[in-house]
């Protein structure tokens, strides 16, 4: 992808079509993977690049063991 609003917008297409589908596991999946996106987002406004999964993960996750930055 090559921004987030167009990642954001083709989950939301496949949510509904797994939806659609009776695709449970799937329509369970895009909504966690949207709602990370979305919060992702409102944390920075100013980006319009789509996130990397580390990325969105750090954002959500500061503290956790991969994400954590030492300035010698």
């Amino acid at each position: 992808m090559d921004s987030i609003d167009a990642h954001i917008a083709q989950d939301r297409s496949e949510l509904e079509q797994a939806r659609s589908a009776g695709d449970k596991p799937k329509a369970n999946h895009l909504e966690a993977e949207l709602k990370d996106l979305e919060a992702y987002k409102a944390h920075h406004p100013e980006e319009s690049k789509d996130p990397t999964h580390m990325e969105v993960y750090c954002d959500l996750n500061p503290d956790a063991p991969g994400c954590l930055v030492y300035d010698d």
